[in-house]
C-alpha cells in the first residue's frame, strides 16, 4: 500500500480579533469625507442665512408699500368720462336746480348767435325779475303765478335784417308738471284773448314789439318755458306763412334757450337724473288795440 499523500502545510490563519488595516489610502479616504460633511454642514447654514436675509427683504418691501399713498392715475385713464356723468342736472324741479337763472346766463352780451354761422340778432334791452306778470298779461299771467312762476329772464332784441323786434325768454316754474300745465293751458286763453305775452319796449323804435300783432311761440323743458314774440317793427299784421317769422321762433326757442341756454345748465349742474324732451307751441297774438277796439 502507498502511503498517503503529504497535505501542504497550513497556512497564516486570520483571526477576527486582528486590528483593521487602515493604510495611508484608507485614511486619506476618511480625511476626505469628514472635509465634505463639513462642506455640507457650513453650505446649509449659509443657506439658511440667504433666505433670512430674503425674508427680511420682502418684509421691508412690504412695509414700503404699505405705507406709500397711492400714485396719481395715469392721465389716460376716463376720469372726464367719469366726472361728467356726475354734472349733470336734473331740470324737472326747482328742488334739484336751485340756482336762479341770470342775465348774464341766458343773455350775455350785446349780440346773440343762435348757432355757429348763424346770423347775428342784436340785443337791445334785457331784464330779470322775480314777477312774471310783466311777462304776460291777463289770465296768462295769473295762470303762471298760480303754477309757481318765480322768475323771469327776457331780452328785446333785433332781427339781423332789422325788419323784426323780438322778446325772448325763460320763465321759472316749480316743476316739469307745472309747466306742461301751463304750456296746454296758453293756446286756450290765446284763442280766447284771455291774455297775451308782453314784450318789452327796448326804447324809441320799439314800441310795435308791446303793442303790434305778433307771432309767439313756446317750448317747455323740465320746469321752464321758453317763449318768444315777433312782430314788425312797423307795427304791420305778420302774415302766417311769413317764413321769416317761423325760423326767427326756431332760432330763439329751440337753437338759443333750449340747446343753449337750459343745455349747457343741465350739464353743468350737480345731479345726474335725465330732463324731459322738450315740447313746444305756437299762435297767433293780437294787437292791443284789438282787445279794445273802443279805445277806452
Amino acid at each position: 500500500m502507498s502511503p498517503p499523500p503529504e497535505s501542504a502545510p497550513p497556512g497564516p490563519l486570520q483571526r477576527t480579533t486582528d486590528p483593521l488595516d487602515l493604510s495611508e489610502p484608507s485614511r486619506r479616504a476618511g480625511r476626505k469625507h469628514g472635509g465634505r460633511a463639513w462642506q455640507v454642514l457650513i453650505g446649509g447654514a449659509a443657506v439658511l442665512v440667504l433666505l433670512a436675509l430674503c425674508g427680511l427683504a420682502v418684509a421691508t418691501l412690504l412695509q414700503n408699500q404699505t405705507n406709500t399713498p397711492p400714485a396719481a392715475l395715469p392721465s389716460d385713464q376716463p376720469v372726464v368720462d367719469q366726472s361728467a356723468a356726475a354734472d349733470r342736472s336734473d331740470l324737472d324741479s326747482r328742488d334739484t336746480d336751485q340756482s336762479a337763472l341770470t342775465v348774464k346766463e341766458v343773455f350775455p352780451g350785446k349780440q346773440l348767435v343762435p348757432s355757429d354761422g348763424g346770423q347775428t340778432y342784436q340785443v337791445l334791452k334785457t331784464q330779470a325779475g322775480t314777477d312774471c306778470t310783466v311777462a304776460a298779461t291777463g289770465e296768462i299771467g295769473d295762470l303762471l303765478v298760480r303754477l309757481g312762476c318765480n322768475q323771469v329772464v327776457r331780452a328785446t332784441l333785433r332781427s339781423p335784417n332789422g325788419d323784426y323786434l323780438v322778446t325772448a325768454g325763460l320763465l321759472n316754474l316749480t316743476d316739469a308738471a307745472s309747466a306742461q300745465r301751463a304750456r296746454d293751458r296758453i293756446r286756450q286763453l290765446l284763442d280766447e284773448r284771455q291774455g297775451r305775452f308782453q314784450g318789452m319796449v327796448a326804447g324809441d323804435g320799439t314800441e310795435a314789439v308791446a303793442k303790434a300783432a305778433a307771432r309767439v311761440g313756446w317750448q317747455v323743458r323740465g320746469h321752464y318755458i321758453a317763449y318768444c314774440l315777433v312782430t314788425r317793427a312797423d307795427g304791420e299784421q305778420i302774415n302766417s306763412a311769413d317764413a321769416k317769422t317761423r325760423d326767427i321762433l326756431y332760432d330763439m326757442i329751440e337753437v338759443y334757450l333750449n340747446r343753449g341756454v337750459l343745455e349747457r345748465r343741465a350739464n353743468g349742474g350737480v345731479a345726474n337724473q335725465p330732463t324731459v324732451s322738450p315740447t313746444d307751441g305756437t299762435a297767433s297774438q293780437s294787437a292791443t288795440r284789438d282787445r279794445n277796439p273802443s279805445g277806452n
